[in-house]
């Protein structure tokens, strides 16, 4: 991928933590922990990705995940709760903070690649990462695509409120939601959540 393809970063949260998020920023893991919020994280993913360390960095709970696009298998599964759901459009300037690492896939992966952003852009794959579908019929050539699908940018500690550019949701509801809260640009994209008919 070439820096410049990257119109935004994206980060799928809970509407219910926009007013946090606009208040506190985009917290790591770890530190959101200390935050009332509510959570969307499969427990058997954040088990797997609690005890994983950077190569040369620190643990994966440390840092901001920030996906390229959205509508990626961890959307497919929280579909039906598109209602509540948000995603957030993030600067891509958050590449130059330092300590800012790109994955090739989701970073949880045993086979995933880690470089330091923003060069490390060159590791995505474009093409997988936008395509609209992962399905394969051969099953190491899905679990792959899935993978990829789900590359991300880890940003140590926080991404602070001011990188968020706007927000996307699924439908009217969750747009007046957002901006009962706050007032950044809210765009209805329900493509994005997999909203059928859209």
């Amino acid at each position: 991928m070439e820096r410049s393809q990257l119109i935004e970063l994206q980060f799928i949260t809970p509407i219910a933590n926009v007013g946090s998020i606009f208040e506190h920023g985009i917290l790591s893991h770890a530190r959101a922990t200390v935050h009332p919020h509510v959570s969307i994280a499969a427990t058997e993913i954040q088990d797997r990705r609690a005890g994983k360390r950077i190569p040369g960095g620190r643990l994966l709970h440390e840092y901001v995940n920030l996906y390229f696009h959205a509508r990626n298998p961890m959307m497919w599964i929280r579909r039906e709760r598109h209602p509540e759901l948000c995603v957030l459009r993030v600067t891509p300037n958050v590449l130059d903070i330092p300590g800012a690492i790109v994955t090739s896939q989701n970073a949880s992966s045993e086979y995933a690649l880690f470089r330091p952003a923003p060069e490390g852009l060159a590791i995505v794959d474009y093409e997988l990462v936008f395509a609209r579908d992962w399905r394969d019929p051969d099953l190491i050539a899905y679990w792959r695509k899935k993978s990829i699908k789900c590359a991300e940018v880890l940003i140590p500690d926080r991404v602070g409120p001011e990188a968020i550019q706007g927000v996307y949701c699924s439908g009217d509801q969750g747009r007046d939601s957002v901006q009962a809260v706050c007032e950044p640009a809210v765009t209805v994209d329900p493509d994005l959540f997999f909203v059928e008919g859209a």
